[in-house]
């Protein structure tokens, strides 16, 4: 799971849906660049990283469990 897109969007006080329309793709589609399951494109990571004001490289960057369990 892409943790920081998910909290950022959060932090915005937005939905999946109204990113996926700002993104002018399926709520779907957008649900699975936040899962992580798809790599969007570089146009979409760039209106994301103008939309959260966060660099697209943090945005990116996936999170699992292994990752998490590391951390604690």
């Amino acid at each position: 799971m892409r943790e920081n897109l998910r909290k950022c969007r959060i932090e915005k006080k937005m939905t999946q849906r109204e990113v996926a329309k700002r993104l002018n793709v399926t709520e779907r589609y957008y649900k699975s660049l936040e899962y992580g399951e798809r790599v969007g494109s570089v146009e979409q990571w760039d209106r994301l990283e103008d939309l959260f004001n966060v660099h697209q490289r943090i945005l990116r960057k996936n999170f699992d469990k292994e990752d998490n369990l590391m951390k604690h």
